[in-house]
Formats: C-alpha cells, sequence, structure tokens
C-alpha cells in the first residue's frame, strides 16, 4: 500500500473538536487511507451508500444520533453525500456529543460543499484527496524505479489500482471511466444525456495544453454555450478536470478571458480518446506531458496548503508560456518539454513587464518541479 502524504497531515487534526471532511473521487483511496489512520482504533463505521444507514442518519434527532454512537470515540462515515441533510447532523454531532471525533468522506465535491457548508462553518478541516501524486509514489517505489515507469504512468496515470494491478491496467482505467464517468456523475448530477457528457469528455481530452473555446466545444457536440459550460462546472467538481485561467496584468495584448483545462489523471484522458500507444508513437506526447506535469503540480500545493495561483500566459501574437505560478509578489514561468531540440527563450515581453522566476521542465529535472 502506498502511504498517502495526507496521512500524517490529518493525524496532526484528530481530536480538535473539529470534523474531517475528506473529499475526493471515487477509486482514489479515500477508505484506504481513513482506515490506515484509523488502524488499532475501535470506531464506529457508517456507509451511505447502505440505504438504510442513510435514512436513519437523515431522520435522526440528537437522542438519535446519541444512541447510534453510543460509547464509541471515533465514527466514519463514508460517501456522505449520500445522506440527506448530513450537514446538519455533522453539527449536533460536533456541538452535542462530545469527545467523538467524526471522519467523513465524499466522492462529490458539489454534493458536499453543497450540504455541508453553512452548517459546518468553523466546525471542519476539509482535506482533497487526488490520485496518487508522483512524491508518493517515488517514495514508496524508489528513485529509479519510479525513473523506469514515468512513461507507463503518462499512459495510464496515477489511480492506485491502476499502479497496483500493472497487467490489468486497461481494464481498470475502462471500468473506472464508465463507472465513474458514465453512471456516478451522472446520478448524482442529474444529468440525464450520457452522450452529451461523453462528447464534451473526448472534445476536452483531444485540446489539453490548448485554450478551450466554449462556443467551438458547443457547435461541435450540438449543444449551446451555457449547457458546456455547466457540464464542464460539473466535471470540475467531480475532479474530473480542472480549469488554469490566462494571466494578465500589464501588457495590452496579454489574451485575458480564456481558459485551458486539464485532467486530473492522464489514464482517464487517454482512456477518454482510446489511444494507449507507446509514447514514441503519439503526436500529442507534448500535450501528454504537460498535463502530468501540470496534474501533479495542482496535488502538490493541495497537499502543501499552499497559497500560489496558478495560470498560463498567450498574447495575441501568439507569445506563450505553459504555466505561470504566482506566490505573493513572486512571479515564476515554467515551459514544459519532453523533447527540448534548442534552448528555450522566455518571451522578453513578459521578462520586461514582471522580470519573473523561469524554469524549463524536462524529463531530467522535473522533480525540481513536482517533489515537495
Amino acid at each position: 500500500m502506498i502511504t498517502r502524504d495526507l496521512t500524517s497531515i490529518i493525524q496532526k487534526k484528530l481530536n480538535k473538536g473539529k470534523v474531517i471532511l475528506l473529499i475526493g473521487p471515487r477509486q482514489v483511496g479515500k477508505t484506504t487511507l481513513i482506515n490506515s489512520l484509523l488502524k488499532g482504533i475501535t470506531y464506529l463505521f457508517l456507509d451511505g451508500d447502505d440505504s438504510l444507514v442513510a435514512d436513519t442518519l437523515a431522520n435522526a434527532n440528537t437522542e438519535t444520533l446519541k444512541s447510534i454512537i453510543g460509547n464509541y470515540k471515533y465514527v466514519f462515515i463514508d460517501e456522505a453525500q449520500r445522506i440527506p441533510n448530513i450537514g446538519l447532523k455533522l453539527k449536533i454531532m460536533v456541538d452535542q456529543i462530545k469527545d467523538v471525533q467524526v471522519i467523513v468522506s465524499g466522492s462529490s465535491a458539489f454534493d458536499i460543499n453543497h450540504i455541508t457548508q453553512e452548517p459546518l462553518t468553523g466546525r471542519k478541516f476539509e482535506y482533497h484527496l487526488f490520485p496518487i501524486s508522483w512524491n508518493e509514489f517515488q517514495n514508496n517505489v524508489g528513485y529509479i524505479k519510479a525513473q523506469q515507469q514515468l512513461e507507463l504512468r503518462l499512459l495510464y496515470g496515477m489511480y492506485p489500482d491502476v499502479i497496483n494491478n500493472f497487467a490489468n491496467e486497461y481494464e481498470i482505467i475502462k471500468n473506472l471511466v464508465s463507472s465513474y464517468l458514465y453512471k456516478d456523475i451522472l446520478s448524482l448530477a442529474g444529468i440525464r444525456k450520457s452522450e452529451v457528457l461523453e462528447k464534451i469528455l473526448q472534445a476536452l481530452a483531444l485540446q489539453v495544453g490548448s485554450e478551450v473555446s466554449y462556443n467551438e466545444i458547443a457547435q461541435l457536440v450540438g449543444v449551446d454555450k451555457n449547457t458546456v459550460s455547466n457540464y464542464i462546472d460539473i466535471l470540475e467538481k467531480a475532479f474530473v478536470i480542472f480549469r488554469l485561467n490566462s494571466y494578465s496584468k500589464n501588457i495590452r495584448n496579454e489574451i485575458k478571458a480564456n481558459r485551458k483545462i486539464y485532467f486530473y489523471d492522464n489514464g482517464v484522458r487517454n482512456m477518454l480518446i482510446g489511444n494507449f500507444n507507446a509514447l514514441e508513437f503519439r503526436q500529442d506526447k507534448g500535450a501528454l506531458w504537460e498535463n502530468f506535469l501540470v496534474s501533479e503540480r495542482m496535488k502538490m500545493l493541495s497537499y502543501t496548503n499552499s497559497l500560489a495561483k496558478s495560470y498560463f500566459w498567450r498574447t495575441t501574437t501568439q507569445q506563450e508560456i505553459d504555466y505561470v505560478e504566482t506566490n505573493a509578489d513572486v512571479v515564476t514561468a515554467f515551459e514544459f518539454k519532453w523533447s527540448p531540440l534548442k534552448k528555450v527563450k522566455l518571451p522578453k515581453s513578459f521578462e520586461d513587464a514582471y522580470g519573473p522566476e523561469y524554469l524549463v521542465v524536462t524529463r531530467e529535472n522535473f522533480r525540481e518541479f513536482l517533489l515537495v
């Protein structure tokens, strides 16, 4: 089992009088992490996918909750987004049932945040768990083995089951995409047209590393722009994709309103376009490298609770930078090159305007960009 970076972070938050909320997509290891956190501790497990558990908690008053918890000092509620009124029930547990540590997991940010945000204001520690990070992977398998598997990770991604079951990685990703993307998300978000979701996902997968136009996707799929925007918002809240906005501050011809969209996992992206060919035979290896690096950077920033903000940069004259990060007054520019053929130069207009730090990220130095 790969040790997760969040384990030690959450460990320090136990028994502080607040709910611990762990959010992330299915199959990233939330239950495994919490079970390891509570190893050797007797705790009450409540499964939100169990209709009896969900109905009982949804209708429970304070005294009923006290009876359910009994003498347990730790309570783990899994898939909490399935339980109506769970936010109010958690508030009661925190306020009325003392000396009990409640840990909650959920697979859907658009449900969990909606039902817990107001009742749990000031009463929770919230964490997001993603597929295995490069830092976690290398710490587990070692430097050399991790390096040997770099191309495989660009193709098949970083989901725990994919890494742990190498011989069956294709079937695992296929099942993950069909069950999570085309069943759970459709159900949780109330989406009826699965073919629209599939077409939008495929369009986004083919545009990784490029600016995304909602109007173009709408025309391609045959829906209106607002529908595309709503679906993308749902996919982002379900931890399938994330957006980077354009960085603009000083220069007149900077692109100001566009965005790039990336996938949290390369394997999911490749399954959507049906391409697991080796990198040497692919035209999109640059896009795969960029998606991998940016998604891994997002994990690192989240786990370290960084205040850094992430962007890309481009001008109307086609000058561009793959990734820009701001932290306080420091601006850092990054270019991603799988196979750099010549020296890469920072656009002079960007350098003059922002005086940034600068790094070209390659296969030789990418750990500088990803590791804590």
